[in-house]
This record gives C-alpha cells, sequence and structure tokens, in this order.
C-alpha cells in the first residue's frame, strides 16, 4: 500500500471515528478540553494505567488537522537538505519523539490550540525494535500529562519513513476555537 493511500486510509477512519462518537451515547466522563470528552466503558477497570483514552466525543470547536511531523524543524527545506537531516535526525528514538513533539506542541500554539485540545495522535515509527512502543509512547505522554489529559492514539510500526534516518512521524488531530 502507497504512503498516499494509508494516509488516505488512516484520514477516512478517523472521520468515520470522529462522525460515530458525535452520535454514539456511551457514559463519558470530563476531559481536560472544553471541547473534548473522554469517553469510557461502564464499570472499565480505573486501577489500569493506559497513556491513552478509548475515545474522545468532540462536544465543539473546529477541528485542526496537523500535517505529520518529524525531527526536523516545522520549517525546513524541500527536498531535504543532508546536513538539516545529519543534524535534526540523531539515532535516538526518544530525541526524535521530544523535537517531533516540540514541533507539534508550537503548531497547535500557532493555532490557538495547547496539548489539552489534541483529540488523536497517529505515530508511525520506522526501524522499530522490542520496547520502542513503550519508550516512544512515554515521551509522549509527558506532553500531556501535566494537562491531565490522554488523546486517543494509533501507534504503527512501518517500513520506512521519508528519510533513511528518520523514525518516527507524528500526525496530530485537535479540536480548538
Amino acid at each position: 500500500m502507497t504512503t498516499f493511500r494509508l494516509s488516505q486510509a488512516l484520514t477516512a477512519s478517523l472521520i468515520a471515528g470522529v462522525f460515530c462518537l458525535v452520535l454514539a451515547a456511551p457514559p463519558a466522563s470530563t476531559q481536560s478540553s472544553e471541547h473534548l470528552e473522554a469517553v469510557h466503558h461502564p464499570g472499565y477497570d480505573t486501577t489500569i494505567s493506559m497513556p491513552f483514552v478509548p475515545a474522545i466525543k468532540v462536544t465543539s470547536g473546529k477541528l485542526l488537522w496537523l500535517a505529520g511531523g518529524t525531527a526536523l524543524p516545522v520549517y525546513h527545506d524541500h527536498p531535504h537538505q543532508r546536513d538539516e537531516i545529519v543534524k535534526y535526525l540523531p539515532n535516538d528514538l526518544e530525541a526524535q519523539v521530544r523535537q517531533t513533539m516540540d514541533g507539534i506542541m508550537a503548531t497547535l500554539k500557532a493555532a490557538g490550540g495547547s496539548p489539552r485540545d489534541v483529540v488523536h495522535l497517529f505515530i508511525f515509527r520506522a526501524r522499530p525494535r522490542i520496547g520502542d512502543i513503550g519508550r516512544a509512547s512515554a515521551v509522549v505522554s509527558s506532553y500531556f500529562a501535566p494537562f491531565n489529559h490522554k488523546p486517543t492514539t494509533t501507534n504503527l510500526a512501518v517500513l520506512e519513513l521519508g528519510e533513511p534516518e528518520q523514525l518516527v512521524e507524528i500526525q496530530a488531530v485537535a479540536a480548538v476555537d
């Protein structure tokens, strides 16, 4: 499946999921944003620690789709320049996730949003190793913990990303004013 078709399929899946959430009426608890409501199953075990919630209902605001972010600066040359790749894409998953999340946070702020407005994250990891999903999730979660917020997530291992040195790409969807 090409990257474009995968992107189309993921986008269509998320849109369908958002509409299902809006139409469904399962029990919900408050989420940290005025636009979002966390959705949990009745009687779920609150002692289980998860870095995400099963669903988030968007109750107001406008959907904001962020472009897939990488450890490269948000604004960088295309085609990519080798000196930027060497400088910004270390062979360190946690470092790349932090740099990527910093770019996502800056874009959210530019749109008038904050981490508490994030509905969903698509996390794509290349060259996966055992334990990577936990390491990447821990870094991502650290950006939302101060807001007591857990967005829904899709965390995928993929064959390759835009550059051989690229270990992660993250796309975010938020609900903002």
